[in-house]
């Protein structure tokens, strides 16, 4: 069987739920998740940028570079994170129906907004 290409996901680690998924998804993946690099964003502006991640971008919704150097941004990083797990495939196939993509994206940026407001993290916010 062909090794997968690495990915690397660009997360949140001063978010807990965003932890919490991680370690969801590790768990998951099993070994299947071996070629997945997590690297945690907080304090890496410049190597965000270095890799043409604007890190308010990075803040506001997950990105995922494939094994070719492609940034795949919201939730074409979550289907192509998920579609990796032979039990999250069909979530992934899910996530990308024409109708359930921009509803689910829209609730996303909804709820990240939310979160980093309640943190007091909001990007361009007056952060008192």
């Amino acid at each position: 069987m062909a090794q997968k290409q690495p990915l690397t996901v660009y997360y949140d680690g001063s978010c807990p739920i965003c932890v919490k998924d991680r370690e969801r998804y590790e768990h998951l993946a099993g070994q299947g998740g071996e070629n997945v690099h997590w690297l945690d964003i907080t304090g890496r502006d410049e190597e965000l940028q270095a890799e043409g991640i604007d890190p308010t971008d990075a803040l506001m919704e997950l990105h995922v570079q494939d094994g070719e150097g492609r940034i795949h941004r919201e939730m074409d990083a979550y289907i192509l994170l998920m579609s990796r797990v032979p039990v999250l495939k069909p979530l992934a196939w899910i996530l990308g129906l024409p109708l359930i993509r921009p509803m689910l994206s829209m609730l996303y940026r909804r709820w990240v907004r939310k979160r980093l407001a309640r943190e007091g993290r909001l990007p361009g916010e007056d952060q008192r």
